[in-house]
Order: structure tokens, then C-alpha cells, then sequence
């Protein structure tokens, strides 16, 4: 049934078309014609317009320009079916216009191929399948002896920043039988989960989970458990570093606290003001509210605003499209921050530079005898209500065995 309601207007059209070509039934087939022509194009616009919008993060410009091209190639076969099209004066003009209209369409769309096609470093994706506890080809790090901790029950619930989920992967492999965590291979686990920053906040506060790995809160999130009566209790599990990077093509090679927040508040907008040439204004991306690394950003700052971040739009649930930060991508003029594990281990992208601070480069040597200037602790955070088992594997995470697994991940130990 569904296949007529498609084929009955463009039966209707050709059946006029034909009609046409008899002079008893001429003016007949122009009607069938036209409105067989009219029901294809408003059905098949409608169409369209549906499947850019459910797949295209530029669907509004694409459905325009679509719209605009079916109207003038509407027009120019209405022309054709009722004669007047035969004046060059009406159709040449029309033509024109639908090939003008269909150019800019491909200009566009290769434009938006190739911005697709730039690398992106976003705190995110498929990167966290390699440190899964028993993913094939895992790089999840393993203690050298067996760990003086085991949990057969009653599992802490884990969670907490992309950037971390190695070090809590390697925390729950050795302290966790593997029975326990075979879940997570094929459908996910309560056991072990990684929601980035602001979503582990949330959850702890909620009772969700009784572990977080994060970077200290942000005012909304120390706001939040405020609001709700829930006490949080900070261990620090570790050191690392606050990084910031370019282009791997740009010769910038260090910049300041005080160039950082000239950058990121707009009193510097062009890389000739950093002594760059060639590489025309900055474009500096930032991160999400309430993530980790936008966190640790608003604490560089020290008051100042943040300019307006890039923005692009997304495909939301129900293929609806919202407008979020635009995620770090690789432009030549680009200048982006992370923490340096994620940005130079799990990321791993020869693409991008990670720049020195002050003229000290974010090595973990520098990390740990604190030269390097912008690092912080990082913290498995528990409410005050938290169960034994919970205590029981923070105490851990601070402990040696804890710290080894912290090191060899690649990040630097508290002690």
C-alpha cells in the first residue's frame, strides 16, 4: 500500500505526459500532469527534508538549498508542460538559477567533507575500549604482584573522567574477580562505567555509584551535593598535568599563563600577536560545562571571562539537533587544552604539539618535581556514608600497590 501512495504521482505525471501528445486530450494531460508533478515534488521534498534533518548536522542549509532547487525545477517543467516554458525569456533565467542553486549545494557539501574530514581529539569514543580489564589486546596496567586487596562481593560502583578510566580500569582488574567484570565486554556494567566528569558528579551525589575518579568540582558541582545534604570525602590518587596544543605544523612552541588567559578571554585573537605569522586568527577551542579539563581552565583564568567557544550543531535522541561546543579539531589556526595523558597517550595524535608553559614542557619528571606550572591532584571521591568494600579499595588506590598501577599507567603517584 505504502509503494502506490509513492508511485501514484509520478503514474499521474506520466500518464499526463502521454496524454499530452493528443490534441483531444492535451489540455486534460496538462491537469494530470500538473498534478502529478505537484504531488512528487511536495512528497518528495518532504522526504528529504526528513532524512537531512535525521542525518545531517548542517541540515538547515542543505534542506534550503534543496527546497529552493526543487521550487525552480518545479517551475521550469511546469513551464514545459503548459508551453510557456518554449520563451527562452522564462526558462533560461530558471535553469540558470537551478544549476547556481545545485553548485553552491556541492561547494558546500565538499566543504563540510573536508571540515569533517580534520581530526578531532574530543574526551571521548572508542579510545576506552583499549583499556577494558580483559579487552583483547588490552593496555590496561597490571600489577607486578598479586594484589594484597580482593573484593568477591558487594562491588564498589566505579565511575568518573575519560582521561582516568585506564588508571580505575586497572584499579578494578586487580582488586575484582574477572566474573565480575566480563559484563562489560558485551553490554555494559553498573561495576564499571565511565560518564566523563559532570555526569560522575551527579551520580555520586545520587547514590548511583560509590566511586568517582576525577579532578576536583566545580563550584556547580560542590553546589550540587551542597544542595542534596551529601558530604564528599577527597583521596588523592594522583598527579597530572594541564596541557595545551596546536597544529603540529604551527612553530609556536611555548606561551605563558598571562598569553593563555589573553587567548581565552579575547584580548589576543590573532597567533601574529604571539610573534606567529601566516596563520591568521585564533581559534580556541574549549570544552563542555562542567568537564574536567573546562574545570581546570576557569582556574587558569583566576576571574577573567571566557570568551564564546566554538559552537556546531549535533544529532540529539529522536534525530533532533542541538547546538553544543564544538570538540577540538585539528585546524591549522587551532589551539586546544586536555590533561596530558589523554591528549598524548590515549589520543596518541602526531598531529598536534603540546606546547611548553612557560618554558617548561609538561614531562612527568616536570610533573613531579613541579616545575611544570599548571598540574593538580586527581581524587577518588566518596560520600561520607560510603560502604566498607568502598573504603576498603580507596585506601588501596592510595596505597603501593594502588600507586604502582598509577605509574605505570603513565601518570605520576602522590607518594
Amino acid at each position: 500500500m505504502s509503494i502506490i501512495v509513492f508511485l501514484l504521482p509520478l503514474i499521474l505525471l506520466v500518464a499526463g505526459l502521454i496524454a499530452m501528445r493528443f490534441e483531444k486530450s492535451m489540455q486534460l494531460g496538462r491537469i494530470w500532469a500538473t498534478a502529478g508533478l505537484t504531488f512528487t515534488a511536495v512528497m518528495y521534498t518532504l522526504i528529504g527534508a526528513l532524512m537531512l534533518a535525521l542525518t545531517s548536522k548542517h541540515s538547515n542549509f542543505y534542506i534550503t538549498l534543496t527546497v529552493v532547487a526543487v521550487i525552480l525545477l518545479y517551475v521550469l517543467l511546469l513551464g514545459l508542460i503548459w508551453g510557456f516554458g518554449k520563451n527562452r525569456k522564462v526558462y533560461i533565467p530558471i535553469a540558470v538559477c537551478l544549476v547556481l542553486c545545485m553548485t553552491v549545494w556541492m561547494g558546500y557539501y565538499s566543504y563540510q567533507s573536508y571540515v569533517d574530514s580534520i581530526p578531532t581529539v574530543s574526551d571521548g569514543g572508542t579510545l576506552l575500549h583499549k583499556y577494558l580489564p580483559y579487552g583483547e589486546d588490552t593496555k590496561v596496567a597490571i600489577l607486578e604482584d598479586e594484589s594484597t586487596l580482593k573484593i568477591t562481593e558487594d562491588f564498589p560502583r566505579l565511575d568518573g573522567a575519560t582521561a582516568l578510566y585506564p588508571i580505575y580500569s586497572a584499579f578494578a582488574k586487580a582488586v575484582y574477580p574477572e566474573s565480575a567484570l566480563n559484563e562489560i565486554q558485551t553490554k555494559g556494567s553498573d561495576i564499571l562505567a565511565c560518564t566523563t566528569t559532570g555526569t560522575a558528579y551527579e551520580r555520586i551525589v545520587t547514590g548511583e555509584v560509590d566511586v568517582i575518579f576525577v579532578g576536583g568540582p566545580s563550584k556547580e558541582q560542590t553546589q550540587f551535593a551542597d544542595e542534596n545534604n551529601v558530604e564528599l570525602q577527597f583521596t588523592p590518587i594522583g598527579k597530572e598535568a594541564f596541557v595545551f596544543f596546536v597544529n603540529s605544523n604551527n612553530p609556536l612552541d611555548n606561551i605563558t599563563l598571562e598569553q593563555i588567559q589573553d587567548i581565552y578571554s579575547g584580548k589576543i585573537t590573532k597567533w601574529e600577536q604571539l610573534g606567529v605569522q601566516g596563520f591568521g586568527n585564533i581559534k580556541a577551542f574549549q570544552r563542555d560545562e562542567g568537564s574536567g579539563s573546562q574545570t581546570a581552565l576557569l582556574k587558569i583564568m583566576n576571574g577573567k571571562e571566557l570568551v564564546t567557544p566554538p559552537k556546531e550543531n549535533v544529532i540529539a535522541g529522536m534525530g533532533g539537533i542541538i547546538n553544543k561546543t564544538a570538540d577540538y579539531k585539528n585546524y591549522k589556526n587551532a589551539i586546544g587544552y586536555s590533561f596530558r595523558f589523554y591528549s598524548n597517550e590515549m589520543v596518541g595524535n602526531d598531529q598536534i604539539k603540546l606546547l611548553k608553559i612557560n618554558g617548561v614542557a609538561p614531562t612527568l619528571e616536570n610533573i613531579e618535581n613541579g616545575t611544570y606550572p599548571i598540574f593538580s591532584e586527581f581524587f577518588a571521591v566518596t560520600r561520607s556514608d560510603a560502604t566498607d568494600n568502598t573504603k576498603k579499595l580507596v585506601q588501596w588506590a592510595a596505597s603501593s600497590q594502588g600507586q604502582e598501577l598509577v605509574e605505570k599507567t603513565g601518570y605520576t603517584r602522590v607518594k
